[in-house]
């Protein structure tokens, strides 16, 4: 674990278990106090389908043995799977002055920046959060909020087997198509995209409590 100059722990996590880790998030969210640093927390995830708070089981359209866990986040339905970078931002937003809506601008804008710096144009695309490539989606988001405080966060494709995002309507979108950073002929590896990307969203989110600081 470390601590960035903008008072986030880093937790580099490894291959984890979905149900577990979110478990923890919970867990951590319910004991923090007004005193307890915001976290990232990196990872992987074994195979798995999350579906979210008002997801629709339609949006799974063939069962392939990949379990699916009804979860607690916003959005439709998604996969998780090796190969593919998972940060889950632990945040207290009104000490960080952040509305949901602006945090995930910021994750968003955080992605877009990543894709630049290996020469991929990102984008937005209007009323569908996330990121995309030539309109084939390459990171997904979801929050949870409770009392002020914020976990889940976002997944980007990196290197990995793609073919269970067929089996699904991608975060809800019949025929989404979806695409990963080794299709543009990235070779960094999770652990190097990981830290990369935990560099810009660091720099994103430093200077919001640097500014609240002057009124506590």
């Amino acid at each position: 674990m470390t601590r960035d100059a903008g008072s986030v722990e880093v937790r580099r996590l490894g291959r984890v278990d979905f149900e577990p880790t979110w478990r923890a998030m919970q867990a951590f969210t319910a004991a923090r106090g007004a005193a307890t640093a915001d976290e990232l927390w990196l990872l992987e995830h074994p195979p798995v389908f999350t579906l979210g708070q008002a997801g629709k089981p339609e949006h799974l359209l063939r069962d392939i043995g990949v379990p699916v866990v009804k979860i607690d986040r916003g959005g439709q339905i998604t996969y998780h799977g090796p190969g593919q970078l998972v940060v889950y931002l632990l945040l207290d937003l009104g000490r960080r002055g952040l509305k949901v809506r602006e945090l995930v601008t910021l994750m968003e804008q955080a992605v877009i920046d990543l894709l630049a710096e290996y020469r991929v144009a990102g984008e937005r695309i209007a009323r569908a959060p996330g990121v995309y490539v030539g309109g084939e989606k390459i990171a997904a988001l979801g929050l949870r909020v409770k009392s002020g405080c914020c976990y889940h966060g976002l997944s980007i494709n990196v290197d990995m087997d793609l073919s269970p995002f067929a089996a699904i309507n991608p975060c809800g979108y019949s025929g989404l198509q979806v695409t990963q950073l080794a299709d543009f002929g990235v070779g960094d590896d999770v652990a190097a995209v990981a830290e990369r990307l935990t560099r810009i969203l660091v720099q994103l989110l430093a200077p919001l409590p640097l500014r609240n600081d002057k009124h506590e």
